[in-house]
């Protein structure tokens, strides 16, 4: 069995090397992680595409297994009907089980160059068991007014993505958790001494990227073959 430094499995080294970008909604994680692609040859995964659409046959195969009904929620449910609160509990207890299968997509990638994975579930708790330095990851979170102005612009984060009820109490709730959702991040990173990178919309995406790939730097530059 090959491991890597914190003892998890890592059959070809990826976990070892990966950089994460973790943090809140629309913090432009995945634009940030796109240009380092770019500019530095890297391949990126992107989490919350995988956790939506590939993941899905492990989700209903998980249900199956515990008893549960296999049919998603109906939106209301997920939406309309719980509390932010209730809806952060349930967040951050399934984001465990999901880092779990976003390894595992991981695992089964190899490259010549570092891997950049970015996503809200990559959080700061589980990403510290599979580095060998906290630097390899960064906590990207909006500040209060740029997530405001990204509401306003981006057209999926304007309103929830589903037929419900209450389209007004289901962004509400949405927004909200997102907000304690991104603050929980920011506590266990500052716990675990990764870095935070508050976006306030002052600067360009390419900008930010610039002080992602400073944080990096030593890994984009080396980790080489």
């Amino acid at each position: 069995m090959i491991e890597n430094e914190g003892g998890v499995w890592d059959p070809f080294g990826t976990l070892r090397r990966a950089l994460w970008i973790g943090g809140g909604q629309w913090a432009g994680k995945s634009t940030v992680a796109r240009l380092l692609a770019a500019r530095h040859g890297v391949t990126v995964y992107h989490y919350d595409f995988h956790d939506a659409r590939a993941h899905q046959d492990r989700r209903i195969a998980r249900r199956a297994a515990l008893g549960e009904p296999l049919d998603e929620p109906d939106p209301d449910t997920l939406w309309v009907s719980p509390t932010p609160a209730d809806m952060v509990a349930g967040t951050l207890a399934g984001f465990p089980v999901r880092f779990e299968w976003a390894l595992d997509d991981l695992r089964a990638l190899v490259s010549g160059r570092p891997i950049i994975a970015e996503g809200w579930g990559l959080r700061p708790e589980l990403v510290v068991r599979v580095v060998d330095s906290t630097r390899r990851m960064i906590v990207m979170v909006p500040t209060e007014e740029f997530r405001r102005h990204q509401v306003d612009v981006l057209p999926r984060a304007a309103r929830v993505g589903a037929t419900v009820s209450d389209p007004a109490r289901a962004q509400r709730n949405r927004l909200e958790r997102d907000r304690l959702v991104a603050e929980d991040a920011v506590r266990a990173a500052r716990r675990l001494g990764v870095r935070v990178l508050e976006v306030d919309g002052v600067l360009d995406a390419e900008s930010v990227a610039d002080t992602v790939a400073d944080h990096f730097g030593p890994y984009l530059a080396s980790d080489q073959g």
